[in-house]
């Protein structure tokens, strides 16, 4: 293939060709710098990409500064918005840091129940306080009450798993949800400590006191109720005074929040059902008198608040930052929410994907089966 050289007769691709006197635009009359005599096009620097456009359009237009002719005239064509994919970096390690202040955390609340224990009011002595809820119910009346709740708990905890790990965003929506639990679980050992209840159940079994409180005794406790995750159900929580406020609330309304706030507006069903586990739930706790009443509100009450108010700072950018007007940024736990949150720079999408590489169950092509 032969390619002929290039005449004056001949016009680039993407260009206009002017064939008529060449006017001047630039009313002090001074002819423009590259300009030549002839009605040809005048030449530019190669580096220039902008399009030629008739003279009439150039008049119209203000000079630009970029512009190396008064033939050329620059159009800024605006771009679609699209998502910054580094408004939601991973941070893997971050996430890993609040699973290990989650684990604490619960380490630190079953320590605290093994203490408080040994504090818990003689229930041969000390009866039941009065309570709008359990004055109506019967003690072994709906004994399978904590037992219900406790798989309603498995089943909601269940499927905010699932929601958590096909969530574009896992690590992001799963680091929120350890630092909440964290901070929950801290702000029950303080709550756990200081007020001791009596037995809201007599029939309750609790394990015998041992009426000291050596390290092997305490860290034995710990063991064994974190070997049943803090149920009852298997048998492992044998010890009393757990009360102010209700773990079991607390996991029911985390699962429903999380699952309401990461999951689309058209999965209501889902968004029913996880609310009615958690109603059902809290109702079970209090007819099979597992806890008072003001342990069920007050857990409630905790979690919900949490929940918003960190939502609340992280979707707003403007909140992240600490000022005499931002009250919300006077938490006590401010530091650490600044700290995860510092590189998510937008509200996380409702958005789920499949976590595996797809090539993973693809046939592979030297195999036969």
């Amino acid at each position: 293939m032969v390619l002929e050289p290039k005449t004056g007769s001949q016009c680039d691709y993407g260009s206009f060709e002017d064939t008529r006197p060449l006017q001047d635009p630039i009313a002090n009359g001074t002819e423009p710098a590259g300009a030549t005599e002839t009605n040809a096009v005048p030449e530019v620097d190669d580096l220039s990409q902008e399009p030629l456009i008739p003279q009439e359009w150039a008049l119209k237009f203000p000079p630009s500064p970029r512009r190396l002719s008064p033939q050329h005239v620059k159009i800024d064509i605006p771009t679609p918005a699209i998502r910054d994919k580094s408004a939601f970096p991973p941070e893997k390690l971050k996430t890993l840091y609040a699973f290990l202040l989650m684990s604490c955390s619960m380490v630190a609340t079953t320590v605290t129940l093994a203490m408080v224990h040994e504090r818990v009011p003689d229930r041969n002595e000390v009866g039941p306080l009065p309570d709008v809820v359990l004055d109506h119910v019967k003690e072994n009346q709906f004994g399978w009450g904590l037992y219900s709740s406790e798989i309603l708990i498995m089943c909601s905890t269940t499927a905010t798993f699932l929601v958590v790990f096909f969530h574009k965003h896992r690590f992001i929506v799963g680091r929120r949800v350890f630092l909440i639990l964290c901070l929950l679980y801290l702000m029950r050992c303080v709550t756990m400590s200081v007020t001791v209840l009596p037995m809201a159940n007599k029939t309750y079994y609790c394990s015998p006191k041992a009426n000291s409180t050596s390290f092997l005794l305490i860290a034995g406790r710990a063991l064994h109720l974190l070997s049943g995750f803090g149920l009852s159900i298997n048998g492992q929580h044998v010890y009393c005074g757990d009360y102010l406020y209700s773990g079991h609330t607390v996991i029911l309304v985390l699962c429903y929040l999380v699952i309401q706030e990461y999951t689309p507006r058209r999965c209501r069903l889902l968004h029913w059902l996880a609310w009615s586990a958690a109603v059902a739930g809290m109702v079970f706790i209090l007819i099979s008198r597992a806890h008072y009443t003001v342990d069920v509100v007050v857990a409630y009450y905790v979690t919900t608040r949490l929940f918003w108010i960190y939502h609340t700072l992280a979707n707003n950018l403007e909140l992240k930052q600490s000022g005499p007007n931002n009250f919300l940024g006077r938490v006590w736990w401010f530091p650490a929410f600044r700290y995860f949150e510092a590189n998510v720079g937008a509200v996380v999408p409702k958005q789920f994907e499949w976590p595996f590489p797809r090539r993973i169950f693809a046939k592979h092509p030297n195999r036969e089966c």
